[in-house]
């Protein structure tokens, strides 16, 4: 009798918290995903194990948590934290030695006071008006509960295999600072990037939800998925998955597996 040798199990690391999210919902995503085991640490924890040895055992990091920002004292919102020194060569060397990275929805939006970070992950949501590459930038726009197309614009790339040239979501958008020629596109969104139809966080923060009034954002791009690398590493990052309707959509859920066993090199 032929002996069938079986895949060992993917061990994913996912760092959350910063953001507030359905944590049941999102276990859940990940819980059901064949092939696949999953360990959820919060933050500030969760930094503490983003280094070689921390990671040990794990073939890749997930990230959807929004660590950087303290939404708690008025007097400046966001108050804007640093990276400990430890987690910025802790994570560098991470990507050194090629550890996978797939970054969720909000991750975009972490550490604003860390340039690297942005440039690994292939761009940035900005919650104030800052500088970025040098130039100073708006801060950046959300809008909630968008129903659009998500557009398979890579079908030959490992990531997108099995996905449909389009499929339906309805999730929350981000009108955000997107690197584009660094990046390998492979989702795009049907919605229109424009001002009239993304919010400003700053109005958000002062109490104003839902409000754009003089807030003058040039037109983005609609890239909402894309692959990379991140000095050894690869990594992959998709805007979608704000809530329930993004986790429990089968083409997300199939797109997030098959990310995962990309970004460390192996065929789910």
């Amino acid at each position: 009798m032929p002996i069938i040798h079986h895949h060992a199990r993917l061990n994913i690391l996912v760092a959350v918290r910063g953001h507030p999210f359905d944590r049941t919902a999102f276990d859940a995503l990940f819980q059901d995903m064949e092939g696949v085991s999953a360990t959820m640490v919060d933050q500030p924890a969760a930094a503490r194990l983003m280094n070689p040895k921390g990671m040990a055992g794990f073939d890749a990091l997930v990230l959807y948590d929004m660590p950087g920002l303290d939404f708690e004292h008025p007097a400046e919102r966001p108050g804007i934290i640093s990276p400990p020194d430890e987690l910025k060569s802790g994570l560098r060397a991470l990507l050194e030695q090629g550890t996978g990275v797939v970054a969720l929805h909000h991750a975009l939006a972490g550490w604003p006071d860390w340039p690297d970070y942005a440039e690994w992950l292939g761009g940035r949501f900005l919650y104030a008006p800052s500088e970025l590459r040098g130039q100073m930038r708006l801060d950046s726009g959300y809008a909630h509960d968008v129903t659009y197309d998500a557009i398979n614009v890579a079908p030959d790339h490992p990531v997108m295999a099995g996905i449909p040239a389009t499929f339906a979501m309805c999730d929350e958008l981000y009108l955000a600072e997107i690197f584009e020629e660094d990046v390998t596109p492979l989702l795009r969104s049907s919605a229109h990037f424009t001002a009239d139809r993304f919010y400003s966080p700053q109005h958000a923060l002062a109490g104003r939800m839902h409000c754009n009034d003089g807030w003058a954002h040039p037109d983005g791009g609609n890239l909402i998925g894309w692959a990379k690398q991140a000095i050894n590493s690869r990594l992959v990052y998709l805007q979608p998955g704000d809530g329930r309707s993004a986790y429990d959509q089968p083409d997300y859920r199939r797109l997030v597996r098959n990310a995962l066993f990309w970004v460390t090199g192996r065929t789910p």
